[in-house]
């Protein structure tokens, strides 16, 4: 489901937070850390999701009622007090997708076990249902998918009953981790800003088709290339095109290997992709205006990574 925005029209640098779950989300305070009273002055034009605001919990007399999330609603000054609001997040529910040995799954998945990432892997999809990834989940008792269907076999999904499938499982995120295969643009469609996949570069650089595994590290080597390193971002209907989200600095060493620098940058993909995946599991992940998503920290709100 499409993510629905609650903007506020300041004169802020600050980004705008997404609302991903409007059925329970109430609204965002942006905080002026210079201001010194208990009370927020907000002035400027709200776009109001399909919720209406009580009027009870506020001392001024202007408030939003609004039955179509397009209508604009303005007011020359609204004050929120300081109420300290603290909503419950329920669990996100993810799915995996792999095609080999799945080590990215395998960390993401002890993270929710740990309490990590307040989450659950509920499904894994993959293409190889041999692969390492596919046994791995099976002896955690974790459903596994086979898609694409395999030529000349009645097994595995189509585009829209995987679909269906993942809705059956009430998705949240999709994370892609060593899935080789172009994601549908079904798929893509029906969980847009939800679909996320690791790359062991730093994009745009070496990317795109043909760029994957240890062929990537070889011709980061050989471009001469000081820096390499794992990169998330947002997938669309391409290869390695979507909007970056977090990316992490690996020093390519004068004598390395391409397996010696897979094996480090390897390393780093399991620490940032469970670091990415508790910030979406706990709506960490905010807009900049000009589109550029950030991760909020969970020590200092203040601060984007």
């Amino acid at each position: 489901m499409a993510a629905q925005k609650l903007s506020v029209g300041l004169s802020s640098t600050l980004p705008t937070s997404p609302i991903q779950n409007p059925k329970t989300s109430f609204f965002q305070i942006l905080q002026n850390p210079s201001s010194s009273s208990n009370n927020l002055t907000l002035k400027g034009v709200f776009l109001k999701p399909q919720f209406s605001f009580s009027p009870k919990n506020f001392p001024s007399k202007k408030f939003f009622q609004c039955s179509n999330c397009l209508q604009r609603i303005e007011a020359e000054a609204i004050t929120v007090p300081d109420i300290g609001m603290t909503k419950e997040l329920r669990k996100k529910k993810l799915a995996v997708f792999v095609s080999g040995g799945g080590s990215n799954f395998r960390s993401i998945y002890e993270a929710t076990l740990e309490g990590t990432v307040h989450g659950e892997v509920a499904v894994l999809v993959t293409n190889k249902n041999d692969c390492g990834g596919a046994k791995y989940a099976r002896e955690q008792d974790i459903p596994v998918i086979l898609f694409p269907k395999a030529k000349n076999s009645s097994e595995g999904l189509s585009e829209e009953d995987l679909v269906g499938s993942l809705r059956t499982y009430n998705i949240d995120f999709i994370l892609l981790a060593g899935y080789l295969k172009l994601i549908p643009t079904e798929l893509v469609q029906a969980f847009p800003r939800s679909i996320f996949n690791i790359h062991p570069s730093l994009l745009p650089a070496f990317g795109g088709k043909g760029y994957y595994g240890i062929k990537v590290h070889k011709a980061v080597i050989a471009s001469g290339a000081r820096y390499s390193g794992p990169t998330i971002h947002y997938v669309d209907e391409h290869y390695d095109t979507g909007r970056i989200l977090a990316q992490e600095v690996v020093p390519v060493l004068a004598n390395d290997t391409a397996e010696t620098l897979a094996a480090r940058v390897l390393q780093e993909e399991h620490k940032l992709y469970v670091e990415v995946a508790a910030a979406l599991c706990e709506e960490r992940i905010v807009w900049r205006q000009d589109g550029v998503p950030l991760i909020r920290s969970k020590e200092d709100p203040s601060q984007y990574k």
